[in-house]
């Protein structure tokens, strides 16, 4: 069945399945963001704690362990982060110091490691900084720079990560020559950047 979670002005969660009556995720407050992949939720507090719950199988809650979680658990290790993405099963967080961090599944390299290993917790995206921006494709992660460069890692076989080829990168690689860019965001296997003159690409 369809799932579907809403953010409401009060900072309140809500979710719902199949069509059926929406339901406040109890224990969250205070939410500014949400965000949800396949089986999990994600939610990034004003405080600068980020919340999850649902599938996980991939370690993608991002609380040491894969066990499903029916009511929100605050993802350890993590403070002062400013926003979040969900891919398929993987987790992305863009702290306040412009570092990325993600968990989750790992098989084409999403969680920008350098490694195809799944993770139950955090762990840093190499060779990032001063990043003003994230997305998450399925299989894949974005990053914007304080340049307004794209870097991209992960699944590639359809060439979403821009970089001329279709060999997945589990280390970000720059997307093309683009510049400017102001927001990107992912589908499935695509991906779209949006430059500061209001084009598309």
């Amino acid at each position: 069945a369809s799932h579907a979670i809403h953010l409401a002005a009060d900072g309140s969660v809500f979710e719902w399945s199949g069509g059926a009556p929406q339901s406040r995720v109890a224990g969250l407050d205070g939410v500014t963001a949400i965000a949800a992949g396949a089986a999990h939720r994600l939610a990034l507090r004003e405080d600068g704690t980020v919340w999850a719950w649902g599938g996980n199988s991939f370690g993608q809650i991002g609380d040491e362990t894969t066990v499903k979680r029916v009511v929100p658990v605050q993802v350890p290790g993590l403070a002062s982060v400013m926003a979040i993405a969900a891919g398929e099963y993987h987790s992305l967080a863009l702290k306040s110091d412009g570092t990325v961090w993600a968990w989750g599944a790992n098989g084409s390299g999403q969680l920008g490691d350098g490694t195809t290993v799944n993770r139950s917790a955090p762990v840093q995206v190499r060779q990032l900084s001063g990043i003003k921006s994230i997305a998450a494709g399925w299989t894949s992660s974005y990053a914007v720079t304080a340049s307004g460069a794209v870097m991209a890692w992960g699944a590639n076989a359809s060439g979403q990560l821009g970089d001329l080829t279709r060999s997945n990168r589990s280390e970000p690689v720059q997307t093309g020559d683009l510049t400017g860019i102001r927001a990107v965001a992912a589908g499935a296997a695509h991906a779209i950047a949006v430059k500061a003159d209001g084009s598309a690409w």
